[in-house]
């Protein structure tokens, strides 16, 4: 019912996508992988139509179309559910269900709100969701997002005949695994009424819910497989072109912290809403990995010690000095840097180039009477680019068109080449492909030679174990106990979930 043939697309200096065919049947789910840069993104932009193609051909039922913006694609019931989410937060459940298709409900020019309501109602029990059609987005979970995302996609429904074509961006990159079996449930019921294209690197996930799966490679669909035939390990080798090394988190390169140089300490710290005291102390070369359950109370320490929130009671100390001011720039002032969980939102500017996300917390050493020396910015983040390895045309492109693993590697060149010696990483690999990955464990392995002090919360369990010199384990805002892992002495799953639940 829907297919691309022989896809090309070029921007300037890269050949991103080279001559990709895809075909979708009725009801059935695609799963799309591939490492980070492989084109992924631009294939899924070229199908919503926010990208058009530099040749090759879209078909709908054996049909060419052209779809010149998103709003075209829309007409032909394709719908986009986004990994950042594309809800605007100010406005209604309801508002955002029907953006741009307001019309419907105008009556001499005056909406009316209550057929609005009652129509929005019949979207979210497509997606079993109960909720207030009226209230506001931003008091919603990410979760809850989610599916009134889905629901937004489906009202195309009643708008378009024929089958839909519903693309799920990343869709269970920061869901619990209970949301996760919801959605997939939706899913699954859903494929009487529309076909999906799933984007993932949870490749677990991928062969679980796929029919068949897409690999994708440097812009060159390098294979599709029958899921139920599908191995993550095969998947892997065929998205990278080589076995995964079997040192994966780089446990050979662990080294023994300075435990005789201190760089972070909290002493007896109460953050607020929280009722327990909170001690730690860094050292230089030191992972530290905070692990527990999602709402621990991970974030909270790490956002604080960034200067994000000040702590009701107790002390922070940075190489001994007590922070009497909480504030990021205070924080960066002192050497922390602090890579979030949301990169795209907190931790890049999208519309700015590299060269000016890499110097954005260090514009005095740029600066001369007012005036930036941008030709020392450039030759910064050309020799930062080339240290990391960091896939991009030149210094000068936009950072918000990077892939993930690519604006990973900007926010920590932009931290590094500050001289930031204590660096924050809030789920570091979130959202990356498995050679991206590798790339963020050489790069904490690196840091760690370099007398940088790490504390981290990592994506998954195995992830803190491979990574962490040691492992503080956190339940409802209190450190229960602690872990040293040394290689070849590491606790294993059921040591730390011991504690965590």
């Amino acid at each position: 019912m829907f297919e691309l043939r022989n896809v090309e697309k070029r921007y300037p200096g890269v050949h991103v996508l080279k001559g990709v065919d895809l075909a979708i049947a009725p009801g059935e789910i695609i799963g799309l992988v591939g490492e980070n840069g492989a084109g992924k993104s631009t294939l899924m932009k070229i199908i919503y139509g926010a990208v058009q193609p530099d040749a090759g051909s879209v078909l709908i039922d054996g049909a060419p179309v052209h779809f010149r913006s998103p709003r075209d694609a829309m007409k032909m019931g394709i719908g986009m559910v986004y990994q950042e989410q594309s809800l605007i937060p100010n406005l209604s459940v309801m508002e955002n269900i029907f953006l741009g298709f307001e019309q419907q409900f105008v009556h001499l020019g005056v909406i009316q709100w209550r057929r609005m309501a009652q129509a929005a109602r019949v979207q979210l029990r497509k997606v079993k969701l109960d909720i207030d059609p009226g209230m506001i987005t931003s008091r919603l979970t990410f979760a809850q997002r989610q599916l009134v995302e889905l629901a937004k996609v489906l009202a195309l429904e009643e708008r378009v005949e024929g089958h839909l074509v519903i693309l799920l961006d990343e869709p269970t990159s920061v869901l619990s695994k209970d949301e996760i079996d919801l959605l997939f449930g939706l899913v699954r019921e859903l494929r009487r009424r529309a076909s999906f294209i799933f984007v993932s690197h949870r490749l677990d996930e991928i062969i679980a819910l796929s029919d068949r799966i897409y690999v994708l490679k440097d812009g060159i669909v390098v294979d599709v497989l029958a899921a139920k035939d599908a191995r993550v390990e095969t998947i892997q080798k065929k998205m990278v072109g080589r076995d995964i090394a079997l040192e994966y988190y780089r446990e050979n390169r662990q080294v023994p912290f300075d435990a005789g140089r201190v760089l972070l300490e909290l002493d007896h710290v109460v953050l607020p809403g929280r009722r327990h005291e909170v001690s730690l102390t860094l050292h230089a070369g030191e992972v530290l990995a905070l692990v527990g359950v999602e709402g621990a109370g991970r974030e909270g320490i790490l956002r604080a010690i960034f200067g994000l929130k000040a702590p009701e009671r107790g002390t922070i100390r940075i190489r001994g000095e007590a922070m009497r001011t909480f504030s990021a720039s205070n924080s960066v002032a002192h050497g922390v840097g602090y890579i979030p969980r949301e990169r795209k939102i907190e931790g890049i500017a999208s519309g700015m180039n590299v060269y000016e996300n890499m110097t954005l917390s260090q514009m005095g050493r740029y600066s001369r009477g007012g005036v930036l020396d941008i030709p020392a910015e450039r030759a910064l983040a050309r020799d930062w680019i080339k240290r990391l390895s960091i896939k991009v045309p030149s210094e000068e492109s936009d950072c918000g068109n990077l892939s993930g693993g690519n604006q990973q590697k900007v926010v920590l060149a932009k931290w590094r080449s500050g001289g930031s010696d204590i660096i924050l990483l809030d789920h570091p690999t979130r959202g990356l492909d498995i050679g991206a990955k590798e790339d963020v464990y050489d790069m904490v392995r690196d840091m760690s030679a370099d007398g940088v002090g790490v504390i981290l919360v990592a994506d998954t369990l195995e992830e803190a174990i491979g990574l962490s010199h040691t492992i503080a384990v956190i339940k409802d805002g209190e450190i229960r106990t602690w872990f040293n892992c040394q290689p070849g002495a590491k606790p294993s799953l059921y040591d730390l979930i011991h504690h965590m639940v």
